[in-house]
């Protein structure tokens, strides 16, 4: 998922994501730890796909908490 994507997410549905990423990394990881994945850089990605969905997250609650102050 690219930058641009997520930043037209809301709260919800970013939070929705990081939550269905989560499982399918960990799915993935139990996969891969039972048999190689074929392609293992999808594990990478997974990751790196949650820490930007995490970034946007906390980026858009530092704007709404600054926007009610």
């Amino acid at each position: 998922m690219k930058q641009s994507q997520i930043n037209e997410l809301t709260l919800t549905e970013i939070k929705d994501m990081i939550l269905e990423e989560s499982v399918s990394l960990s799915k993935m990881q139990f996969n891969h730890a039972v048999s190689p994945l074929e392609n293992p850089m999808q594990l990478r990605a997974s990751r790196k796909t949650i820490a930007r969905l995490k970034t946007a997250l906390k980026n858009k609650e530092s704007q709404t908490s600054a926007s009610n102050n």
